[in-house]
């Protein structure tokens, strides 16, 4: 009797084991059946996003990197001397790649925004011209705009006739994204060979999508706000809308307020030149609207990103990696991008009317004055020497222009017009004081 209550106690037993075990296998399946979904969801999900960007692949034999042309241009110069072969280093940024695969060291990336209007379908000018350094171990972003009107030498003319010198934004338009990449490489000393390319309309899709911004602008800014979004609203294609100019005295000069504006009206403040500051303040505004950007994008759920990428993707060309492209871009969102991170290239700089170049346009001074500061800016924990091309490219501007070292504390003292200031009243009240103690 006891051995029988004893077997029926094991065979209870045995079954609570067989039943347990039964439900942990089927947890696990049941587990494994998630995460492949997952898994099988964001394989359609990615690979239905990557559809939509246009991605071109770049002729690598237009594309120069600082590195690789100069040593190439060594190589063959020790050819030509002793007429032994030798073998040519690895450029650096091939190297940045393989590094950087895991979203790790530093990505330096083209930003360009094209000027694409209906009336001048073919004129591509690359009129927002951004170097982006992403460091992935710091979380931290670097933007430098390089003025659109930048005398510098775009590598060949419209006709294929090499050391041209002209503004750096006609680069894309003659030769684009090769001669773009090899006119910023070779002039600045960079290898870089990623690029991203939007134009007006992708821009103002976003800011919409994102629900607008809100920027603080001064009368003047509100003002031709409002002038450059009758041309803006219309590439966009969507209503003009005009932000109602407040009718306040005490809104005016350098004193600024927070309007909340849509995408073409972002725009069209990122498109301004004709203010204190002139081209130099346009591309510090630009910048100003991608750091909003950024920031609120960082507050958005996956949901409306997701309607974002939809609409913005099929905008965007690109030669960056499809699964480095989608990382980087949720990746960056939670990186840091402080007003000190951000600058515009030349630092120092003369304006020049044409009288020196036979065109409107901005001289650095010098090229290799600007190219150290530059390399200071972007890589302050990297030694820098200064490569062959760029200072023959530098001498030539001096040659042309007549501006040389000796000219650069002159210049320097100019300032850089990117620092105009914008006060919020109180602000400013607080700065007149301050200027009425100093005498």
């Amino acid at each position: 009797m006891r051995e029988n209550k004893h077997n029926k106690a094991n065979m209870r037993s045995r079954r609570r084991q067989q039943i347990k075990k039964r439900r942990r296998v089927l947890i696990a399946e049941i587990v494994t059946i998630c995460v492949l979904s997952v898994v099988l969801f964001g394989a359609i999900w990615f690979a239905r996003k990557m559809s939509l960007v246009n991605h071109v692949e770049l002729d690598d034999t237009k594309v120069h990197t600082s590195t690789e042309f100069n040593n190439k241009q060594n190589t063959q110069t020790a050819q030509a001397t002793d007429g032994t072969q030798q073998q040519t280093p690895a450029a650096s940024d091939q190297q940045a790649q393989q590094q950087t695969a895991n979203l790790t060291g530093v990505d330096v990336i083209a930003l360009v925004g094209l000027d694409s209007r209906p009336d001048e379908a073919e004129v591509k000018n690359s009129d927002t011209m951004i170097i982006c350094v992403l460091d992935h171990n710091a979380k931290t972003i670097k933007l430098c705009s390089v003025m659109r009107d930048t005398y510098l030498n775009i590598i060949e003319d419209y006709y294929g006739n090499p050391d041209y010198y002209a503004k750096a934004n006609a680069a894309y338009n003659y030769g684009g994204p090769e001669q773009f990449l090899s006119m910023l490489n070779l002039n600045l000393d960079l290898d870089i060979t990623e690029f991203i390319t939007v134009d007006f309309t992708a821009l103002a899709k976003v800011v919409d999508l994102l629900g607008g911004l809100d920027i603080n602008m001064t009368k003047q800014e509100l003002i031709h706000v409002n002038n450059y979004n009758v041309e803006t609203s219309e590439i966009c294609g969507v209503e003009y809308e005009e932000i109602p100019v407040p009718d306040d005295p005490d809104f005016d000069g350098y004193i600024a307020r927070t309007f909340h504006v849509n995408g073409s009206q972002a725009v069209s403040y990122a498109r301004i030149r004709y203010t204190e500051g002139y081209d130099f303040k346009r591309a510090s505004r630009q910048r100003e609207v991608l750091s909003l950007i950024k920031q609120k994008a960082a507050t958005m759920d996956l949901g409306t990103l997701d309607s974002i990428l939809n609409e913005v993707l099929p905008m965007v060309t690109t030669n960056i990696d499809n699964m480095k492209l989608i990382t980087t871009a949720t990746s960056i969102l939670t990186y840091q991008m402080t007003e000190e991170d951000q600058a515009g290239f030349p630092f120092v700089h003369y304006e020049d009317d044409g009288s020196l170049t036979g065109t409107d346009c901005v001289i650095p001074v010098t090229l290799a004055y600007n190219v150290q500061l530059l390399h200071e800016f972007l890589f302050p924990d990297q030694e820098y020497v200064p490569k062959e091309t760029m200072l023959e490219y530098s001498y030539q501007i001096s040659m042309q222009t007549g501006l040389t070292e000796e000219d650069i504390d002159y210049c320097a003292q100019q300032g850089d017009l990117a620092d105009v200031p914008k006060y919020t009243e109180e602000e400013y009240q607080q700065a007149l004081e301050a200027e009425q103690e100093q005498y």
